[in-house]
């Protein structure tokens, strides 16, 4: 079966479409700068070059029926019709406490998926437009809603709840959620299954480190903790969020910089983070490598703030499990930054763990990066979001 994997942002749709049987990428593509000028669609067909046209995208809809369109052309598409595609598996950012796992989407699904709209403002009601296109031009095609959130929905009363007053959970469900939800998921299965243990008698930390970055701990199969929170702003220090920190802060530069909290939150979000502390000079970890290894100070300084937020929220998920099998690094600095993770893993000797400084190299693979003879395994494993979107999408169809 063919399975269209669809993540719609505000301006955005990424889309890949997966032969589920070999779990192959037969095209994928984005359509970019929807509803603004200049609108387009890159499309690249299995095993031939990317095609890329410019399109008017007035809307999402518009954008479904280019990629339709790209998906079925005669001459460079990957399938005959409509009818070769089983299903649409879509990316929804915030299920809420409503959604422990992907879910089949009809009207009431719909419904309480815009019910989390206020926990999720910029993410949700994108993704449900994503989704009301392609039920309108593939009104015959089943529709799987996949939440970001889900995977985490596993955790412990005493791990997703705030020092707040009841009554505001009880009211307004303020709570821990996690983010990055299917890339844990993804990730902390391939750790187990590299190790070569039964997923469900394993402690994993999983480290997805990219301009969005986030923690979680996987004991026995199920997530018990993680670093995000109500929103993707709490926890490590990001690219350009600023991650943890002490809420009084919030009036104390309100007042100063004469901010409303709206703006002030905009500052958290958008101008913080090692962008922010390398004095606004990048949010790339490629540029502050390259200033890092020049001795630049604002590059050195938001380097060490970033590495050390991963390595505290390592130690106190393996003391939350009561230990830890193997720590995994994923997403694009994950995945590719091999001084970044070189730098957490010399804080953690005392997990037994040593740095395999040529594996350590590697970019974009499957890999052992801490020693053979480590007590604690240590992998680089590349996250793959729209294949384990397309699996659970498969699974409840």
């Amino acid at each position: 079966m063919n399975i269209l994997v669809i993540n719609c942002g505000s301006s955005s749709l990424k889309f890949q479409l997966i032969d589920s049987d070999s779990e192959k990428v037969i095209g994928k593509g984005l359509c970019d700068r929807i509803g603004i000028e200049g609108s387009g669609i890159t499309f690249t067909p299995e095993g031939k070059d990317k095609i890329k046209k410019e399109y008017p995208m007035p809307d999402h809809e518009a954008a479904i029926k280019y990629v339709i369109e790209a998906l079925t052309d005669k001459d460079t598409g990957v399938v005959k019709s409509l009818e070769e595609i089983g299903a649409v598996g879509h990316r929804i950012v915030h299920g809420g406490e409503k959604f422990n796992k992907a879910t089949l989407i009809n009207e009431e699904v719909i419904k309480a998926i815009e019910e989390c709209n206020d926990l999720a403002p910029l993410h949700n009601p994108a993704n449900l437009i994503g989704v009301r296109a392609c039920q309108k031009l593939m009104p015959e095609t089943p529709m799987v809603a996949v939440f970001d959130t889900a995977f985490h929905q596993t955790m412990p009363k005493e791990a997703y709840l705030y020092g707040l007053p009841y009554s505001y959970y009880e009211k307004y469900k303020i709570r821990r959620y996690g983010f990055h939800g299917t890339s844990h998921d993804f990730v902390s299965h391939e750790a187990a299954s590299m190790m070569g243990k039964d997923y469900d008698d394993c402690k994993i930390i999983v480290c997805h480190l990219g301009n969005g970055a986030s923690v979680s701990a996987v004991k026995n199969g199920k997530c018990v903790d993680t670093s995000m929170g109500l929103t993707p702003l709490e926890g490590l220090i990001m690219g350009t969020r600023s991650g943890d920190l002490d809420p009084a802060i919030l009036e104390f530069l309100c007042d100063k910089e004469n901010m409303n909290i709206h703006e002030m939150l905009n500052v958290l979000n958008k101008k913080s983070g090692v962008f922010g502390l390398s004095e606004d000079f990048s949010s790339d970890f490629r540029d502050l490598e390259d200033g890092y290894n020049k001795g630049q100070e604002n590059c050195i300084r938001a380097v060490e703030c970033f590495c050390y937020r991963v390595v505290k929220y390592i130690g106190a998920y393996a003391a939350a499990m009561n230990g830890v099998d193997c720590i995994a690094f994923t997403a694009g600095i994950g995945e590719n930054t091999a001084f970044v993770r070189e730098i957490i893993m010399n804080y953690l000797g005392y997990l037994g763990i040593e740095v395999d400084k040529v594996n350590n190299k590697t970019r974009g693979e499957s890999i052992l990066i801490s020693t053979k003879d480590s007590k604690v395994k240590v992998y680089s494993i590349p996250t793959n979001e729209e294949l384990a979107i397309a699996r659970q999408t498969l699974e409840l169809i």
